[in-house]
């Protein structure tokens, strides 16, 4: 186990180094041009890649892409640092995919767009989305300021084994996305649609939160600590639920997954404090 912690943390290092920023910056930058490209050679040119569309906000798509990996990579990373804090990097990607599907809203308006010519239907789910990561964004920030860190090892021991535990787990994770990256590839070049395997992910987050919660209670089984990480495993499901939500809907159990785990915050740290 102690060696892939080691490779965990060689790994984790390389992700925060200055010069993964600038990768990861000019990724971004790469990929927006080339989403750019490709629709400006479907649209002037004829010249067809897959069976990609030719709105221009297919390059938008393609950056927010990237930045959904980038930000589901941080919180791998952030996972044995905090388990709280990987559960509010969920919430971050769920506002991120709410804003991508926002701009996948406005790419189904005609250009140049006048209003005679909007789309209702379109127009409502874009300003939903938009204004529901506007508000999940909003209570994050509060989860955060509100966070509170409490070791529930008894020992320096039991802290560094449960932090290997996590990086293991994280090692474990980080080798499950990059195969269903692999895979999502493959199925685009066989098929020219790509559709991303970040529901199934989540999926796979619930059943790392309930197996953090097992694994917890060789430490502790106070009642507060129980409930606690129970709560995330429920919050990761009501965002894996609302990813498929048709539109109003995933707003909905988006804001109540947030206020949850706001509210679960709020009174654990008051019930923490008041314990003997």
């Amino acid at each position: 186990m102690s060696l892939l912690a080691k490779l965990y943390d060689f790994l984790g290092n390389l992700w925060q180094s200055h010069q993964t920023d600038k990768i990861i910056s000019r990724g971004l930058i790469v990929g927006f041009l080339i989403g750019l490209t490709i629709v400006a050679l479907s649209r002037n040119l004829d010249i067809h890649f897959f069976s990609t569309n030719t709105n221009y906000f297919l390059a938008i798509n393609i950056a927010f892409q990237i930045l959904l990996i980038i930000e589901i990579l941080g919180l791998i990373f952030v996972l044995p640092k905090s388990v709280a804090d990987s559960v509010g990097k969920q919430f971050e990607i769920l506002s991120i995919i709410l804003l991508r599907s926002a701009f996948k809203e406005f790419g189904n308006f005609n250009h140049p767009v006048e209003w005679s010519a909007i789309l209702y239907d379109p127009l409502f789910h874009m300003l939903s989305d938009a204004f529901g990561a506007l508000v999940i964004f909003l209570i994050i920030g509060f989860y955060y300021k509100k966070q509170k860190h409490e070791k529930i090892t008894k020992t320096e021991k039991e802290q560094d084994e449960f932090i290997v535990f996590k990086k293991v787990l994280a090692l474990v994770l980080l080798i499950l996305f990059a195969y269903l990256g692999i895979f999502d590839i493959i199925q685009f070049v066989q098929t020219g649609v790509y559709v991303d395997s970040f529901n199934t992910f989540y999926t796979v987050l619930i059943f790392t939160d309930i197996l953090i919660l097992l694994f917890t209670l060789r430490y502790s089984s106070k009642y507060y600590n129980l409930f606690r990480y129970s709560s995330f495993a429920f919050a990761t499901i009501l965002i894996r639920v609302s990813l498929t939500a048709p539109p109003y809907m995933n707003i909905l159990i988006g804001i109540t997954a947030g206020l949850f785990v706001l509210g679960l915050t709020v009174m654990y740290n008051y019930f923490i404090e008041k314990s003997p």
